[in-house]
């Protein structure tokens, strides 16, 4: 029992001696690691992205929903009464104005033509036997072989043939007409729709429907939107100096389909919403815009030339206001409050406190401060953010940077 007592305390000092010689071998290490570096020596550079503040010409746009409305839209419908032989359009087909779009059984309208000029005629005879028989009465009175009552009852005789022969000829004209409009042309130019009545229909002049066909005039084509009553002094200031930009955006939002003019503001605003119609005039050269189709526009009312532009992640906001970290030449970050005129999801137009070309930080802000020591990569080396790429819009103000 004494032996074995006897190499437990044996055991138990080496195994005592060696955490120690472990212990020691770490603080070895420890003075080792502390002898290279120090613990005074500095932290290294913080890594964040930076990109360069740019002078650009901005354009500023005023947001809107709007509704896209043919610019002509007409319902053809029959002038006679009669049954339609022909029709002569395709339906969607596009037309120019005094096409042939039907015709109507003209049998009964041309009979009548044929009697108004008869009737014509006839009077046309009546009247020429009447001037001669004038012209003997006015030989006779100065013969004073007639007397001047006879004369006079003849010269009247031929001024109501005369009226006769113009109402004839108004008989004429109202024929012709009613005979034209057998023949039903399209009004104005643009594209058919669906086709309302087959050949062979009886129809009638002013019959309550929609007629035979309906025509819209989509080149050009009208958009009509709304924008808040707060920016209704802003748009008169900027269509007083002349035509003004609108763009129709596609699905994304991004995409611009076509580009147009504003042609009127209304003259009243809507005291229900708060909001004025607006109406743009479009071209719609390739059919990107379609009659009752809903489309986001925006209204380009002035271009501010050579502002300072950063990236919209480069502007940060605290207590005091929007503020940047500014890159010295040091590599090291400085707080810069800025006034922030207008902002998108992409850029900011810087107003004040900074300026071209110094660099601002974009990304890596969660360990920086004022004076720390930064290593820079460009913000165009990392991959772009996912988000529009359109520019900046409406005004919206910045409150300024931190106090100093």
């Amino acid at each position: 029992m004494r032996k074995l007592a006897k190499y437990g305390l044996i055991l138990a000092g080496l195994v005592a001696a060696g955490i120690v010689v472990v212990i020691v071998a770490q603080a070895q290490q420890q003075r080792q690691f502390f002898g290279k570096r120090g613990r005074g020596a500095p932290e290294p550079p913080v890594p964040v992205l930076a990109a360069q503040a740019r002078l650009a010409d901005v354009p500023v746009y005023l947001d809107g929903v709007g509704t896209t409305k043919a610019l002509n839209t007409v319902a053809v419908r029959p002038q006679v009464d009669g049954k339609l032989t022909r029709v002569l359009f395709k339906e969607g087909q596009d037309v120019e104005r005094g096409y042939v779009l039907a015709e109507i059984d003209p049998t009964t309208y041309r009979a009548l033509l044929d009697q108004a000029i008869a009737k014509k005629a006839q009077d046309e005879a009546q009247l020429a036997n009447a001037r001669l028989d004038l012209d003997r009465y006015n030989r006779l009175v100065a013969s004073n072989s007639a007397t001047r009552q006879q004369a006079d009852t003849q010269k009247a005789l031929v001024a109501q043939l005369e009226a006769q022969v113009k109402l004839d000829q108004a008989a004429i004209d109202n024929a012709q007409a009613i005979l034209g409009y057998t023949k039903i042309v399209a009004p104005i130019a643009g594209r058919t729709g669906i086709r309302m009545v087959d050949e062979g229909n009886l129809v009638r002049a002013g019959e309550i429907g929609s007629g035979i066909v309906v025509i819209t005039q989509i080149k050009p084509i009208s958009v009509f939107f709304s924008l808040p009553q707060q920016q209704l002094a802003r748009v008169n200031r900027a269509f007083a100096k002349g035509p003004l930009t609108v763009e129709a955006l596609g699905p994304d939002n991004k995409a611009i389909v076509d580009r147009g003019s504003l042609q009127v503001v209304d003259n009243q605003v809507d005291q229900a919403t708060g909001t004025v119609k607006l109406k743009a005039e479009f071209p719609n050269a390739e059919l990107q815009l379609w009659p009752g189709q809903f489309v986001n526009v925006r209204l380009l009312i002035e271009t501010l030339p050579q502002v300072v532009v950063v990236p919209t992640a480069a502007v940060q906001r605290g207590p005091n206001g929007t503020f940047v970290y500014v890159v010295n030449d040091d590599e090291q970050v400085a707080v810069r409050p800025v006034t922030v005129s207008l902002q998108d999801d992409t850029q900011a137009v810087v107003a004040a406190g900074l300026t071209a070309p110094e660099r601002v930080v974009t990304t890596g802000f969660a360990r920086i401060s004022d004076g720390t020591k930064v290593a820079v990569s460009s913000a165009e080396e990392a991959p772009p953010p996912a988000a529009s790429t359109e520019p900046p819009r409406r005004g919206r103000r910045g409150q300024g940077g931190p106090k100093t």
